[in-house]
């Protein structure tokens, strides 16, 4: 009689164990909104939301790269650090780490395309980038999201595949904001190489070249900024007209 008893504790003991482990991982996921899976050895893999930066987080890198000094208007970076997160928790970006933002409130002539990496707190690359021709001459002051416009269109933008094209190495990027940037794919608007994006032409005419919408980049950088944020990571223009019209700022 003993040891069939002991044979049926031997047999109840673990799946009453196992029943308390999984109520204890799903109180877990009640309070912390994680989805806690018990494997066997007791391992705990975790699914969590979405991680993104807070405000305080983005304040403390705005600081910590001076970014200030570099140029970059700290609404800029308010703007690029939200439009970023709700981003993040769409889905829609699959580069986490990177962000480019270029800050069209400051004229052409002035290093404006900054890319961070927002995980290793680094600025990766602080360069020139053209406006649209149309755009301005040497500050961006008009923009549009029609084709055949010559100007560029603010926003927030996903960077797509790379290819060869009539400006050599190029960038394909998705605009995501609906009558502001989302004709950007058709109209060609890609990250290209540009020899007018330089400090030559600063110095010998007080700005950079323009483009026909693109934000061309120097050429001697093209190759590596374009191989640093393609696949899925997020470009945002700014420009201070543009920031009540956003759907997703707003």
């Amino acid at each position: 009689m003993k040891k069939k008893f002991k044979g049926f504790y031997l047999f109840v003991l673990p799946i009453v164990i196992a029943v308390l482990q999984l109520s204890i991982a799903f109180a877990k996921n009640a309070t912390n909104k994680s989805l806690y899976i018990m494997l066997p050895g007791d391992t705990i893999t975790t699914v969590s939301n979405v991680s993104t930066l807070s405000t305080s987080n983005f304040k403390t890198l705005y600081d910590s790269l001076d970014l200030k000094l570099k140029g970059l208007s700290q609404q800029a970076f308010n703007s690029a650090n939200d439009g970023f997160n709700k981003l993040m928790k769409e889905g829609k970006l699959l580069n986490d780490s990177i962000i480019t933002i270029a800050d069209f409130s400051l004229p052409s002539s002035k290093k404006r395309l900054f890319i961070i990496d927002l995980k290793n707190y680094k600025v990766l690359f602080n360069t020139l980038v053209a406006h649209g021709r149309n755009t301005g001459r040497e500050a961006a002051t008009s923009f549009s999201n029609d084709h055949s416009t010559y100007k560029s269109s603010p926003g927030f933008y996903i960077t797509g595949e790379t290819y060869q094209g009539k400006n050599g190495y190029s960038l394909k990027l998705e605009g995501v904001e609906k009558g502001i940037n989302n004709n950007a794919y058709e109209r060609g608007i890609v990250i290209h190489g540009a020899d007018y994006v330089s400090d030559d032409f600063v110095k010998m005419q007080g700005y950079i070249g323009r483009s026909q919408g693109c934000p061309a980049v120097p050429a001697n950088v093209n190759r590596p900024i374009i191989n640093t944020i393609k696949n899925g990571a997020c470009l945002f223009i700014y420009h201070p007209s543009y920031i009540n019209k956003s759907s997703i700022l707003n």
